[in-house]
């Protein structure tokens, strides 16, 4: 299997270190290649602690710059995290990855992964401790992330589970969770995208597995999706955290081949 993550933040945007720390660790990480996918721009209502990009051209100015730095040694992709709720990018990108992080809620935005004290919160105070509502707004949106962003990625498809290990606010195994979250995979499926599973919430000690979870990723290749591994990485020694259990996981779910962003496009590899 070739070593690449498609998923990785830096100082642009909310990460701990600059893109070239970021490559840095790539390389040391044993990377053939890595993609930089900074949160696109958001309407400040939607992002209150500005954690999403600011300044999309030294980004990119920036990314292309290590492109050529490395060439040869580190092949290198200039990518966006496409939030459902920020407006079409303005630039052309290598690969576009689909994420929604919150829901609107009476006008309000309650971001789903924020904290789990904020989690919780939300589900109390907006939902009247209707966990499975919530649930059920992130979803909905979740099944427009394509439409709304034309992303190849879909990012974190269930990120609503980032606090469920800790907080267990809902059964994720229940029919009433699985309902919700098969809804909004179906729509997906029938599209031209590629789910990843993410380790990122394994290495900032949220979770002590990748998301999505066995039930989902077995769906996901009943439906004929395909998939790729991805760390999430907001810091140069995260770069391919957990990739060995991601890469158990699927094939623990039937996945055979795990799919690679090359100068051709997305092509497909086996897992080894």
């Amino acid at each position: 299997m070739i070593l690449q993550n498609l998923h990785t933040h830096t100082v642009f945007s909310d990460g701990k270190n600059t893109a070239e720390e970021m490559a840095t660790g790539a390389l040391r990480a044993g990377c053939a290649s890595l993609g930089f996918s900074e949160h696109s721009p958001l309407p400040p209502e939607a992002d209150p602690d500005r954690y999403a990009m600011a300044n999309v051209p030294a980004y990119r100015q920036e990314v292309l710059r290590l492109r050529e730095r490395y060439a040869g040694e580190l092949e290198i992709f200039l990518g966006l995290e496409q939030d459902i709720d920020s407006g079409p990018p303005q630039d052309p990108y290598d690969y576009l990855i689909g994420s929604v992080h919150g829901v609107w809620k009476d006008g309000v935005y309650l971001p789903v992964d924020d904290s789990l004290e904020k989690f919780a919160q939300a589900a109390a105070e907006c939902y009247g401790g209707d966990v499975l509502g919530f649930v059920r707004d992130y979803y909905r949106r979740v099944s427009e992330v394509y439409r709304k962003t034309g992303c190849q990625i879909i990012g974190h498809f269930d990120l609503i589970t980032k606090f469920n290990q800790r907080g267990g606010f809902f059964d994720e195994d229940s029919p009433q969770y699985l309902d919700l979250a098969l809804a909004a995979l179906e729509p997906l499926a029938k599209e031209d995208v590629i789910f990843e599973i993410n380790t990122g919430a394994m290495s900032r000690g949220y979770r002590t597995a990748p998301y999505p979870g066995p039930r989902l990723l077995r769906a996901v290749r009943e439906m004929g999706g395909r998939v790729c591994i991805t760390s999430d990485s907001h810091s140069m020694d995260t770069v391919v955290h957990a990739f060995d259990q991601a890469a158990e996981l699927a094939r623990y779910c039937g996945f055979r081949e795990t799919m690679v962003l090359k100068k051709t496009g997305f092509q497909a590899e086996p897992l080894l």
